[in-house]
């Protein structure tokens, strides 16, 4: 009896959680699409320019911009304009980019609403009946041909025609020195990179060498998403001090201290090809152990599909894998609709659903919590008496652009988290060093399941669960005893 008043209440909590999500996410909707009017009038006003956005955009701008841009055409006839990174044309020396690189999660997120309407009956049903299962249930279901076609009517498209180069428009420079937007900080920290990582358009590194340089193992670390590389020299870092390790943490594209270009796409290319500029080519690294936490395990897994036979062992900190089964024909929407499901409980899947389908609303809690970083850091300094660990976790979570958020989500953990099934099985059938895979029981940000799904493509990862720990406290908080751990790995590593 009291496992039946269980299962009801539990049961209930759900239908209330799908229903008022329901209505929330329908009036952000709305919201967004007013704050799109906002920001576009606000960006002319202060600025002199429409700056166009992932919302439809008229094909008429890209004949009266001078940037590198490109015309994406869809299959229903609508144009969208993205932005060539002079960044990325630099490290690579391309006159195009590749259609692979973009996510399609970037500009095509229907609306709650447009869904809801291309419900039949007796999907609608099916729909409710579900609601008292978990959602991921519902979105692995076979949509028909006929909903397919009236759910590509209802968003901005999914699959491109073409990507057409406009010649001449594109020229290579130097990164801008500039603040993105008005609505970015502009304070010392936040654009210190324009005064010294522009030199040699690197990323800033921090590094920790034995007393003559004379370390004979090297060690990248790789943070997370809206983190920084404090996120390990704060931590683990001073555990090495005495060790004959080099250690490197970086501040990736766009976040930290980082270089934050405006017109960069933030695409794995990117991300990778600076990262191998900064700190392989730059340090004359030859072979290497990974550590990387959350977004950074996708990035370790493109590192190491370029060099893999430099790589010495792997450690994985809560790898975001959402495998994606063979009948989805939307892998990138799925793996969106895992990392930001539209629902209000818990907190941080509201949280990730604001930042992931809401471009303007997330630009607008940028504009809140990055730009006035200052203010809230004073705060939590006065609140925490100066708490060191609060202290950097708050300058890392708030010292970024929304440019670089909104893409790096996107054609990051959307986009290359869609297809990392290839990553992983390179790393079963090529490599043989170790993998190990840490995640804390208590993780709400990325599910346990998930290190699980990567030990299933690997079957020879271990796979550590720490209890009671969580996303963060993962590592902060217990860096000594991870130091240990990391130094066995490392040790034990061929």
């Amino acid at each position: 009896m009291e496992a039946m008043k269980t299962r009801s209440l539990s049961s209930v909590g759900r239908w209330v959680n799908e229903v008022v999500s329901f209505v929330v996410f329908c009036f952000l909707d709305i919201v967004d699409s007013l704050l799109c009017v906002l920001y576009k009038t606000a960006d002319y006003l202060l600025e002199a320019e429409w700056k166009p956005c992932y919302c439809l955009s008229p094909k008429e701008l890209i004949t009266t911009t001078t940037k590198g841009n490109i015309l994406v055409s869809h299959t229903n006839g609508e144009s969208k304009i993205l932005t060539v990174s002079p960044l990325q044309q630099q490290l690579s020396g391309r006159s195009k980019i590749e259609l692979e690189e973009i996510s399609e999660t970037l500009y095509s997120r229907p609306s709650l609403l447009s869904d809801f309407s291309n419900l039949s009956i007796n999907n609608l049903t099916k729909w409710l009946v579900n609601g008292t299962r978990s959602h991921s249930e519902c979105d692995e279901k076979k949509m028909s041909k006929s909903q397919g076609r009236a759910m590509m009517k209802s968003r901005l498209t999914v699959s491109f025609t073409f990507v057409e180069m406009l010649q001449g428009k594109i020229k290579p420079k130097k990164l801008s020195r500039q603040v993105s937007r008005w609505s970015d900080c502009d304070c010392g920290f936040c654009t210190c990179w324009t005064s010294t990582c522009v030199k040699d358009q690197s990323l800033f590194v921090q590094t920790q060498f034995p007393k003559g340089n004379t370390g004979k193992e090297d060690v990248l670390f790789i943070h997370g998403f809206i983190s920084s590389s404090a996120f390990w020299t704060e931590t683990v870092f001073p555990s090495f001090s005495k060790s004959n390790y080099r250690l490197f943490a970086v501040d990736l594209l766009g976040f930290g201290k980082s270089p934050k270009p405006a017109d960069s796409l933030y695409t794995m290319r990117e991300h990778v090809e600076m990262i191998e500029k900064s700190v392989l080519l730059k340090h004359n690294v030859k072979s290497f152990h990974i550590v990387a936490h959350s977004l950074g395990c996708i990035l370790a897994l493109g590192l190491v599909a370029k060099h893999g036979g430099s790589i010495k062992s792997l450690t994985l900190l809560a790898p975001p894998y959402h495998p994606v089964p063979a009948t989805e024909v939307e892998p990138r929407q799925y793996v969106m609709k895992k990392v930001a499901p539209r629902r209000i409980w818990p907190p941080i899947a509201f949280g990730a659903s604001m930042a992931c389908w809401y471009e303007h609303i997330s630009r607008t809690i940028c504009l809140l919590i990055c730009k006035n970083h200052r203010l809230w850091q004073f705060l939590a300094k006065l609140i925490t008496r100066n708490n060191r660990t609060i202290n950097f976790l708050i300058e890392g979570f708030m010292c970024h652009t929304h440019n670089a958020a909104w893409h790096t989500l996107h054609n990051i953990i959307c986009g290359i988290g869609s297809k990392l099934d290839s990553y992983l099985d390179m790393v079963q059938d090529k490599l043989k060093c170790n993998v190990v895979i840490f995640h804390g029981r208590d993780d709400e940000v990325v599910p346990v399941e998930c290190s699980y799904n990567v030990q299933s493509r690997i079957p020879r990862a271990r796979v550590k669960v720490v209890e009671n720990k969580d996303h963060i406290t993962l590592v902060v908080g217990r860096q000594d005893e991870f130091a240990r751990e990391l130094q066995e790995i490392w040790k034990t590593s061929c």
